[in-house]
């Protein structure tokens, strides 16, 4: 996953007038994505009540002796085998579709399944557990950032001022086990808990902390309408989609708001009580809320050193968080294109400081929106891995400016997906993001008798490697203009931070 707080980050929001411009905006942008969407589907949608017995039959029979078939189905398996979270029909037909049901639920990011680690099921562990309804998902991500060019201002550790100023190192590892409930007779039914770990040679990157990650219940309700998910949760992976291609072995670093973070948003390093509940109206459309308790209105450090190991009920100056996302989900399939688009809101009512009257009391509800897409543009294995092929994608976000100190965001985003056929789970993404921030924070800061700027701008090239099962390498390149928050020297008014990450499951 991306780092959850750096000295550049923060969250935003708009007025009335302008919400209402953005959402007329992502209205027009949410049809066009769902509308072509629809069409491709209707144009390619099976049509399974029309077959005769005797014509499923037949269709087995030709199967059986096409020897195409069985080269797809050969590269079906063999991409099921590599990719994280394979499609269904390719899952059914491999050693690792008994351990599905052990994966954990209800999340907006891929994490890779059993047949995407390193130990797979080496001595039938995996299996024995699963034999009594146990699962597992380990992970550990290293990372380390530095900032290529010559005149960066470099400084001890403790005088850093964003990530990359310095060499800078990070360790995030997780343990993640799951327990089936659907056993006994309850529909999906999970127990879901977890540990992180996270160590950074830059403090505000991280802080260091040791904790629960999630401990949380899961089911699902009137033959799956309905998805019931409650405990300590880190809604960061439940909302949205944090990361570039929704596979949390790519792309692990990079461009990214912490926009949701600021307006209180759980994550893996601050999970919080929450009830999360998702209705799905049919395959693709959806709404999910969540009522949870916010993290600290300071922002993920002051939570973690608040609170490092995750079980207190609450921090000070914390209320409630209302949030609801609504979207259009597509999978991608044989001329089908992937598309997920989404529009969100929180409100929360937890105690934040006023930047236009410091010195008052903290009284103060905040709020937020945001607005995703991302589309698969074409692909380039249609009678293959169809997940392979060109993306596009954006995000804009917003929150208001007297109590956040990013008042807007902006992304554009390509990446490609199997981009070599013989490197088809590898990933190659361009990011281009702007960041601006609250016109009250900037003023004060110039009345103070500082250099500020208005804006963050960053455009950044990434290249995820699948090097194995359950092993993935990540090499990147950003070009920022200010990288730190609001205030700046001469010599920090620009960054060429150069990103190298292996990601590990097992």
């Amino acid at each position: 996953m991306k780092p959850l707080y750096t000295a550049a980050d923060s969250v935003f929001s708009v007025r009335p007038t302008t919400k209402q411009r953005w959402l007329v905006i992502a209205l027009s942008l949410a049809a066009s994505f769902v509308g072509s969407s629809a069409l491709a589907q209707s144009a390619n949608m099976p049509n399974p009540k029309s077959d005769t017995p005797g014509e499923v039959a037949k269709r087995k029979i030709q199967k059986k002796k096409d020897p195409v078939v069985k080269l797809q189905q050969f590269r079906q398996q063999r991409a099921a085998s590599l990719v994280g979270s394979p499609a269904p029909a390719q899952t059914a037909n491999t050693p690792f579709a008994k351990f599905e049901k052990l994966r954990e639920k209800g999340l907006s990011v891929n994490i890779p399944g059993p047949a995407d680690t390193v130990d797979r099921d080496i001595g039938g562990v995996r299996s024995a557990l699963a034999e009594a309804g146990i699962g597992y998902i380990g992970w550990t991500q290293n990372t380390y950032t530095n900032n290529l060019l010559p005149d960066a201002a470099k400084s001890t550790i403790a005088k850093q001022l964003y990530n990359g100023q310095n060499p800078t190192y990070s360790t995030v590892n997780y343990m993640m086990m799951v327990y089936d409930l659907s056993r006994y007779g309850i529909p999906d039914g999970q127990i879901v808990i977890g540990t992180e770990h996270q160590a950074w040679s830059w403090q505000p990157g991280g802080p260091d902390r040791w904790g629960i990650n999630e401990i949380a219940y899961y089911q699902t309700l009137f033959d799956r309408k309905v998805e019931l998910k409650f405990g300590y949760l880190r809604n960061a992976n439940e909302f949205l989609g944090p990361t570039v291609g929704g596979n949390a072995g790519a792309n692990v670093f990079g461009p990214s708001s912490n926009i949701l973070y600021q307006g209180g948003e759980s994550s893996n390093a601050t999970p919080t009580p929450a009830v999360n509940v998702k209705y799905n109206f049919d395959g693709n459309l959806y709404t999910k809320a969540t009522i949870q308790r916010s993290i600290s209105p300071d922002g993920v450090a002051t939570e973690v050193t608040q609170n490092p190991t995750g079980l207190d009920w609450s921090t000070p100056n914390t209320g409630v968080l209302f949030m609801d996302e609504t979207g259009y989900q597509a999978k991608a399939a044989p001329g089908s294109f992937e598309t997920w688009v989404r529009a969100g809101v929180g409100v929360n009512n937890s105690r934040y400081t006023n930047l236009a009257l410091p010195k008052q009391p903290r009284a103060n509800e905040n709020n937020f929106y945001y607005v995703a897409g991302d589309r698969q543009l074409w692909q380039s294995d249609p009678q293959g891995l169809v997940s392979r092929g060109f993306y596009g994608g954006f995000s804009v976000m917003g929150a208001p400016p007297d109590l956040n100190k990013v008042a807007q965001y902006y992304e554009l985003r390509f990446y490609v997906k199997g981009p070599f056929d013989w490197r088809p789970t590898d990933q190659i993404s361009l990011v281009a993001t702007r960041t601006v921030w609250s016109n009250i924070a900037v003023q004060s800061a110039l009345a103070a008798g500082n250099l500020v700027h208005s804006d963050s701008k960053a455009i950044s090239a990434t290249y995820s490697a699948h090097l194995a099962p359950g092993v993935y390498a990540n090499i990147g390149l950003s070009y920022i203009d200010h990288p730190t928050s609001i205030t700046y020297l001469p010599q920090t008014g620009h960054a060429l931070n150069f990103s190298a990450s292996t990601s590990i499951f097992f």
